[in-house]
């Protein structure tokens, strides 16, 4: 009886070590610091998903009948200008992010995005090329709006021309300075823009810049027109100003019923 005990009693010790060892490792081990580990599941839908290639090349399928159709009416088709965005929209950035995400890089910080914009080599969104190279045909002006860098313009206009895109020059990109609110009121004062294209609302009207998501969600309902006729938006899910929203949830206690 005495061995029993004893034996026990070791047993008993060694579980109460483990514990107490288990617990002081856990203290120890330093907290998950990698926030922008919550992207991955969205920014692997922005940068593998099939579906996304149809969101885009729907959006440039839209954009290029509104196009034939704004020419039709035209007289002077080289006074119609395209306005679009670059980032997310014309070309596509996510392996960028990817490698943030994989070094626990917060990347809407935008501190990796100068040498990025340098040196990276950007793919193009499915659609892109063939959209503008349509409307370049068609004579319509095309501006590039952006908020890259414009102390880099240099190195974002020769990405561009390395892309095949038409209508690289100096006066048709536009880079961050003025508000892109302001740059396109440049570009309307002697054409008419038959087109917006972005991956975010402020490409599309000031009233979206730095406001509360509440009051853009009331400004899109409010612009219900324009959707798919003058403003055209293309999905992203890596990065934008609904990144740091709550979440709405359903209030009914979980039942955990298992599919037959």
């Amino acid at each position: 009886m005495m061995r029993i005990r004893r034996g026990t009693a070791i047993l008993a010790a060694t579980a109460g070590l483990m514990l107490v060892g288990a617990a002081a490792a856990q203290e120890a081990a330093p907290a998950d610091d990698c926030a922008v580990r919550e992207f991955a599941m969205g920014l692997r839908f922005q940068q593998q998903s099939a579906e996304i290639r149809a969101l885009q090349l729907q959006a440039y399928n839209i954009a290029r009948m509104r196009l034939d159709a704004a020419v039709e009416g035209a007289e002077d088709a080289s006074k119609l200008a395209v306005v679009t965005d670059l980032d997310e929209t014309v070309i596509d950035n996510t392996a960028l992010l990817a490698r943030d995400l994989a070094d626990c890089h917060m990347y809407d910080a935008w501190d990796t995005w100068l040498p990025w914009e340098r040196e990276g080599l950007p793919a193009l969104i499915p659609g892109a090329l063939d959209f503008l190279t349509h409307a370049d045909r068609l004579g319509v002006t095309i501006r590039y709006i952006s908020d890259r860098a414009d102390q880099q313009k240099s190195d974002t206009m020769a990405t561009l021309t390395s892309l095949g895109l038409p209508q690289i020059s100096e006066e048709s990109v536009l880079l961050l300075g003025p508000p892109k609110v302001e740059r396109r009121d440049i570009v309307s004062a002697d054409h008419q823009i038959v087109l917006l294209l972005g991956d975010t609302l402020h490409d599309f009207d000031g009233r979206f810049r730095k406001t509360p998501l509440d009051a853009q969600r009331a400004t899109v309902v409010e612009e219900s027109a324009k959707w798919g006729t003058e403003w055209i938006v293309f999905p992203n899910a890596g990065y934008g100003t609904w990144s740091g929203a709550s979440l709405t949830e359903w209030a009914a206690e979980p039942v955990i019923e298992p599919w037959e």
